[in-house]
């Protein structure tokens, strides 16, 4: 499990991902203004987990497993340092939650809407009849 934090601009952002058996799991999470250290301890050691439960959307990604350098992993962790954002097996993730979530609000809207227009209907057809009952 992996959490990046970074500033997109106008937010501090965090990424999880998760693998687990060659699937990719991620999430985001906003913290707005520049967490500290023990924020981000706080939400590692309580809330993490929670997070990434809720992420229904996983992504085969395709890893190699072998010993690594001793100097090589830490040249490899320096350049992830240095790395701003997230990997492209999380960004996919990411946009599949974010699609699913689109449908989802676009199904309730409309049945919002056709609620609405119902009622709107009952309304009309109301103040009709009641003009017309007096005479």
């Amino acid at each position: 499990m992996k959490l990046t934090v970074y500033h997109d601009g106008q937010f501090w952002v965090g990424i999880i991902e998760e693998t687990i058996d060659n699937k990719l799991r991620a999430g985001q999470v906003i913290f707005g203004s520049e967490p500290k250290d023990t924020e981000i301890l706080d939400f590692v050691n309580k809330k993490l987990l929670a997070h990434i439960e809720k992420r229904k959307f996983q992504v085969d990604i395709e890893k190699k497993e072998k010993k690594v350098n001793p100097k090589r992993l830490a040249r490899q962790v320096a350049k992830e340092m240095q790395q701003k954002g997230v990997s492209t097996y999380a960004h996919e993730a990411l946009q599949l939650e974010l699609q699913e979530r689109k449908k989802e609000r676009k199904i309730l809207s409309k049945e919002e809407k056709e609620v609405l227009a119902k009622k709107k209907r009952e309304i009309k057809i109301a103040k009709r009849k009641a003009k017309h009952k007096g005479r």
